[in-house]
């Protein structure tokens, strides 16, 4: 963290603030006044560990860590995930403070007034398959119970199946919570991939084969600033919930298992907290941003010629999407919008355009709609279709209505639509 914090300051706004900030709504006013930059609270409150935030809510900020240009984010995400790289290297804890575990020592933010509690929020779960010892790393809201357990929120993905194994065998299933983690080795956690990969193969491609791994005997985890061990309980739950999601409104109470921590592990040399804003853009570039692949290469299986993809933030990068394609055929455009609105059954809007604008600028997709959209032949509508569970609009039975804008020429006349004095 500290080290990627460096180059950080060099190239992006790093904003610090040293007076005493409370860790109970305060640190997240500060946080929301400043939504695109780098932000560190010097001084948590009661706690002696600074508190980061703000790593990956730019799409800048996480092409630097993978090493490309914000255009290219989406194939060197395809790259990594078909090409990850196996992990040899290996390291102990060494410069690392091990004690009983203790809660009350993290700056550990409380967001918002209906909230349950304090939520750990930029924790990454590190578990292994209890059959085939595969792991996997995936990032989950955490509330905290007390000093040493926490409440869970786990939904149908690879954890989920992982512990349903665990909880068939009457075990309790090993976890690991890495908090501070490497940007790169963060995004890595976020992408869908198979449930027989290893998140952390696709980090060592961003990472070039230069990641390490401490090995902890049960399970091998990235170095992070703070480190959690402990157990998904098979026969404990607890309410958890309401928290603030994606689309800034209320996710409800449910039932979670609870995770028994063992032993607490903080970097010796300045750790830091890192906690991801609810709703903020770090939380919607981590959790929609891996998606964006996905889309493209459903959509690709169709229309060979399409250029990008991107969910974007205002539709929380999980309902709204906008993609560009090389238009050869009249259809291509319908057909691209069909293909990407299934890829993503989440997605509830999706918009395509041709690949002389800008899906990166809105005021250009805007320009698109304005001036080659005809309501009445361009517009697609699908009612009664999947949605998302965050949607607020989405009816009980998890249905919603799916929109497709074409926004594309109409190739026999492309004359009328040459854009002449910008481009």
């Amino acid at each position: 963290m500290e080290d990627y914090l460096n180059r950080f300051k060099e190239e992006f706004n790093v904003v610090e603030i040293d007076k005493e900030v409370s860790t109970i709504f305060d640190a997240t006013k500060i946080l929301n006044r400043h939504p695109r930059d780098v932000v560190i609270l010097n001084n948590p409150k009661g706690y002696d560990i600074p508190i980061i935030s703000g790593l990956c809510n730019t799409r800048e900020k996480i092409a630097k860590a993978i090493n490309c240009e914000k255009e290219d984010i989406i194939h060197r995400m395809n790259d990594a995930m078909e090409n990850p790289i196996k992990i040899e290297k290996t390291m102990d804890l060494k410069n690392y403070t091990t004690t009983e575990p203790d809660l009350g020592r993290l700056p550990i933010l409380t967001h918002f007034e209906k909230d349950s509690g304090a939520y750990i929020t930029g924790g990454v779960v590190i578990a292994k398959d209890p059959e085939t010892n595969i792991h996997n790393a995936s990032i989950h809201r955490m509330l905290v119970l007390d000093k040493d357990r926490l409440a869970i929120r786990i939904v149908p993905r690879n954890l989920y199946t992982y512990f349903n194994k665990a909880k068939a065998m009457k075990e309790d299933l090993d976890v690991v919570i890495a908090i501070g983690l490497d940007p790169a080795v963060l995004l890595a956690s976020t992408s869908s991939i198979p449930i027989n990969n290893d998140e952390m193969e696709v980090a060592n491609n961003f990472k070039e084969g230069r990641l390490k791994l401490i090995d902890m005997g049960h399970l091998k985890v990235p170095k992070a600033d703070i480190i959690l061990e402990g157990k998904i309980l098979h026969d404990k739950t607890a309410k958890e919930g309401p928290f603030v999601d994606l689309t800034n409104t209320y996710d409800h109470v449910r039932d979670e298992p609870v995770i028994q921590l063992t032993k607490m592990h903080i970097k010796e040399k300045n750790p830091y907290y890192h906690a991801i804003l609810p709703a903020g853009f770090e939380h919607k570039l981590l959790q929609g941003l891996p998606q964006e692949p996905r889309i493209y290469k459903s959509v690709k299986n169709t229309i060979p010629t399409i250029q990008n993809v991107i969910l974007t933030e205002g539709g929380c990068c999980w309902l709204h999407a906008a993609m560009s394609i090389e238009k050869q055929t009249q259809g291509d455009g319908k057909n691209a919008l069909l293909a990407a609105l299934s890829a993503h059954p989440s997605l509830k809007h999706a918009v395509v355009v041709d690949n002389d604008i800008n899906i990166f600028d809105l005021e250009d997709i805007e320009y698109a709609i304005s001036t080659r959209v005809k309501g009445d032949e361009d517009i697609i509508i699908i009612p009664k279709t999947r949605g998302s569970s965050l949607d607020p609009v989405a009816l009980p039975d998890g249905t919603t209505t799916k929109v497709g804008v074409d926004a594309t020429m109409d190739i026999s006349q492309k004359e009328k639509f040459e854009k002449v004095s910008f481009g």
